[in-house]
């Protein structure tokens, strides 16, 4: 099986995106799978970049086992389309940011990230930045059925479609 490479993308790259990104890494490593995927983060402004993921998101990521503290923000660059094979929006608005900034002939890895989970109520993640602590607990349990979701497919173990 060929390796996917996957980029999520949020605003500032500090809340939404590097939890996924995270929770992505450990459940396909859990998963024993980890060798199948490369996964990486960025936001669609550059202003947090270089700096690491917020400490709620970081602390609620940490109750559940998964280790943020290493990743640094980062903006999305030209190249990322051309890298990665898929690009993954948080919301709604950071897909049309990308598909602004998409060449067109990548544009059929641009989507929604939780388009993944199928059932869910949300297709898209809220941002968590302006609340409490429960609102980084609800982006992760999104972000964690999503990723095992896009693992699983992806990896074959669900059929696409």
């Amino acid at each position: 099986m060929i390796q996917q490479k996957i980029l999520f993308v949020c605003t500032g790259n500090i809340c939404r995106s590097p939890t996924a990104e995270g929770v992505a890494r450990a459940l396909a490593e859990k998963q024993g799978v980890g060798h199948l995927f490369t996964f990486d983060s960025a936001g669609t402004i550059g202003y947090h970049s270089g700096e690491p993921p917020d400490r709620r998101a970081i602390a609620a990521a940490a109750r559940r086992g998964y280790d943020l503290a290493p990743l640094r923000a980062r903006q999305v660059t030209e190249s990322d389309f051309f890298y990665f094979d898929q690009v993954l929006a948080m919301d709604r608005g950071h897909l049309k940011v990308l598909e602004k900034l998409c060449p067109p002939t990548h544009r059929q890895g641009l989507g929604l990230f939780l388009e993944y989970a199928g059932k869910e109520l949300d297709d898209e993640v809220p941002d968590p930045y302006y609340g409490g602590p429960e609102g980084f607990d609800h982006v992760l349990t999104l972000v964690e059925n999503a990723a095992d979701q896009l693992i699983r497919r992806l990896s074959g173990e669900i059929p696409l479609g």
